[in-house]
């Protein structure tokens, strides 16, 4: 069973996958967005690794360091045993709203018994293995870069001898050693005693950021897990990547491979208001900044979706020299996405923007923006809710008035005249508050079905659509409205499947979906506890924590008959509503406790 058994390791400049193996097989230099260094991910043969060849009676197990995003990868045999330590240097400098993310990886390699022997397999690819890896050996470090792009050129210091390194000679572990791997020519000394510095500023760094994070009576390092995951992916500017890879496919040998390393504006608003829940307030007001720095500028027009320097444009290209994972092609980079209409996005954002006024406001010209950012959105909202669109899943087809998408509309406005409330604006809140009441009557009218006894995907259709489960959570109806009680039941018994749940099982664009959504697994439990079913929840909640992989990461999709993991990885959306379900249990355990 393969269930995409990585580590993540990052800095929120950039991340890198490191296979149960201790192989990096994904890296982009210098950012989350940049071309790869090694992308075997996507192509055994040309996308080029970093790994270590040892005997088969070595051992191989992979866990973090407690609380941090440190990854080891411990080799272990009868009379050897070593481990290779991968970060990425993170930690504040002496001005603590500094903080050092060089783009490089420091692998420590760790000595632990015995003389241990192996080999290391440096195969960089740069520029998504386009052109032909040139190599410059010196007596310090091995430059590389490639024929298709000169410009971009990567680093590898190490306290072994180089030649042994390019040579894949065999090598014989008597102490500790170190790999570096950077972007930039160091202008310092590089050795062993550096690497340990690096490593233990940055083994501070995590442990205080967890030490920072909310903690939970039950499944407390499930959420912490997730939570640091939702960390490495915000850029450090605010934007939160939908997740770290690309073209990863949602079933092996179709075509619905996507670029994911953007901040779509609904992952990143759940990602944030998640971790804001949790205790991390600053990192909500860093999206908020980026958010408005988007805007702001350009506030006349908006997108679902932007790169994480906030780019608009981000135009799709396919990468035909690369086979793809399990050969699933087409390798894409950029995603054409977005210039589509979404009109669910914007509720997600609202609802973000209303706790960051009522928790958390900022100063005057702070709130002022984005005051102005409200009225901005939501004059758009008033005209685009009676519009089809393509909705939370993206059909690339015709579009169609999807439920889902009305209800966030109607969040964004419930939002924005509670906003309005909270700042003394009446004639705003008026003017919102009718038109929400507008679209609950459309809503109600449209979206419910008496032949289905339930809410379908779309008004024109009688499909039936996960994402109407989201009609609870963000307060459109009750959790007791007999409604919702059976909306949830004839979903359950249309879309879930050995334990997993289809998004819907319409045609689509690209045909029948055939493998399952995660977070969407995750609203059902969700919706089961709320409606009362809490041990069927429950049950449903420790079955799914048995799919992650080796290291508690989920991606996008599951094989309903495999359980192999599929889809880009780590994903956000799949470990917000990890977090969000735990905590659910959590409190409740609490109820009992103080009962």
């Amino acid at each position: 069973m393969d269930k995409l058994n990585y580590g993540v390791i990052g800095n929120c400049c950039t991340a890198a996958l490191i296979s149960d193996k201790g192989s990096i097989d994904w890296l982009c230099f210098p950012n989350f967005d940049s071309p790869s260094i090694f992308a075997s991910l996507l192509d055994r043969e040309k996308g080029g690794y970093f790994g270590f060849e040892v005997s088969p009676d070595y051992q191989i197990s992979q866990s973090y360091v407690p609380h941090t995003n440190i990854l080891s990868t411990n080799f272990v045999s009868e009379e050897n045993e070593f481990a290779v330590v991968d970060f990425m240097p993170c930690y504040h400098l002496s001005d603590a709203s500094n903080c050092y993310r060089p783009a490089e990886i420091y692998r420590y390699i760790r000595r632990i018994k015995g003389t241990p022997r192996f080999k290391i397999n440096y195969e960089p690819a740069p520029d998504y293995a386009r052109g032909k890896t040139i190599f410059n050996t010196t007596s310090e470090y091995i430059e590389t870069y490639s024929t298709s792009n000169s410009k971009d050129r990567q680093y590898l210091y190490s306290s072994l001898p180089l030649h042994k390194i390019l040579e894949q000679k065999e090598i014989i572990l008597a102490k500790d050693e170190f790999l570096l791997l950077s972007y930039n020519e160091k202008v310092i000394p590089v050795n062993i005693e550096r690497e340990k510095l690096e490593y233990c500023r940055t083994l501070v760094y995590w442990l205080n950021w967890t030490d920072r994070t909310k903690k939970f009576t039950v499944y407390n390092d499930v959420i912490e897990r997730s939570l640091l995951v939702l960390k490495l992916m915000s850029f450090y500017n605010g934007a939160v990547l939908a997740a770290i890879t690309t073209s990863l496919p949602e079933t092996i040998g179709e075509v619905r491979n996507w670029d994911y390393r953007f901040c779509w504006l609904r992952d990143a608003s759940m990602s944030i208001e998640t971790l804001f829940q949790i205790g991390h307030v600053e990192a909500a007001r860093r999206f908020m900044r980026f958010v408005q720095s988007t805007f702001v500028s350009q506030h006349d027009t908006y997108q679902i979706m932007y790169g994480i320097r906030g780019e608009r444009k981000l135009t799709e290209v396919i990468l035909g020299h690369l086979s793809g994972y399990k050969n699933s092609r087409p390798v894409r980079i950029g995603n054409d996405a977005y210039h589509q209409l979404q009109n669910d996005s914007f509720g997600y954002l609202m609802d973000l923007i209303y706790q960051y006024y009522r928790l958390m406001p900022g100063t005057l010209d702070e709130v002022e923006d984005m005051w102005e950012m409200v009225k901005s959105i939501l004059t758009n909202v008033m005209i685009d809710w009676k519009k089809p669109d393509k909705g939370i899943w993206e059909i690339r087809g015709e579009g169609q008035h999807f439920v889902s998408s009305k209800v966030m509309c109607w969040v964004a406005l419930d939002r924005g005249a509670r906003i309005a409330d909270l700042l003394n604006k009446p004639t705003y809140r008026r003017r919102w508050s009718e038109e929400v009441a507008v679209i609950k009557e459309n809503v109600m009218k449209n979206g419910w079905k008496e032949e289905m006894q339930s809410f379908s995907q779309a008004y024109g259709n009688s499909d039936l659509d996960a994402s109407l489960l989201l009609m609870e959570p963000y307060g459109f109806i009750d959790p007791r409205d007999i409604r919702y009680h059976k909306t949830v039941q004839a979903i359950k018994n249309a879309l879930l499947y050995k334990g997993l749940m289809y998004r819907y099982k319409s045609h689509d664009d690209f045909g029948l979906p055939s493998s399952a959504f995660t977070i969407c697994t995750f609203w059902l439990i969700r919706a089961l506890y709320v409606i009362g079913e809490k041990e069927e929840a429950r049950s449903l909640f420790e079955e799914m924590l048995h799919n992650s992989n080796h290291l508690g990461l989920f991606s996008e999709d599951i094989d309903f008959e495999t359980k192999e993991q599929l889809g880009n990885f780590p994903q956000a959306y799949s470990h917000l509503a990890l977090v969000n379900t735990a905590i659910l249990f959590s409190e409740e355990d609490i109820r009992l406790f103080f009962k």
